[in-house]
């Protein structure tokens, strides 16, 4: 069977298209989409992806009218935590799991975001 070879990316609604791209830019280092086809996009560090489809009534997400949360990988969570604290978002620390750290946030437009720093192996 053929199978795809990674993620090539992720596209969703925005009421403010531009000012969204420029705070995950600005704070997550995520970079904006290239205007011309000379320019790279953002390029992740690889590593694993995990594709999870949720139930409809999962309360993972919090926000019970969102459809989606974005799961990003961070190498050094403190730092990250510090630099969004710094830029007062707020961030919430989960509990250390086996398989890592994880932390939450919102974008300004209230979508879920969760970070995970792996355990290293």
């Amino acid at each position: 069977m053929e199978k795809v070879v990674g993620f090539g990316g992720f596209f969703f609604r925005s009421r403010d298209p531009e000012a969204l791209a420029a705070w995950y830019e600005a704070h997550l280092g995520i970079s904006r989409v290239p205007r011309d086809f000379d320019s790279q996009p953002w390029t992740p560090a690889g590593g694993p992806t995990v594709f999870a489809p949720f139930p409809a009534e999962t309360d993972y997400f919090g926000d019970p009218a969102r459809a989606f949360m974005l799961n990003f990988r961070v190498s050094d969570m403190d730092a990250m935590m510090a630099q969004l604290r710094a830029a007062g978002i707020e961030v919430t620390e989960g509990d250390p799991m086996p398989i890592g750290r994880f932390a939450r946030l919102r974008d300004p437009e209230g979508n879920p975001i969760e970070l995970w720093e792996p355990k290293a192996p």
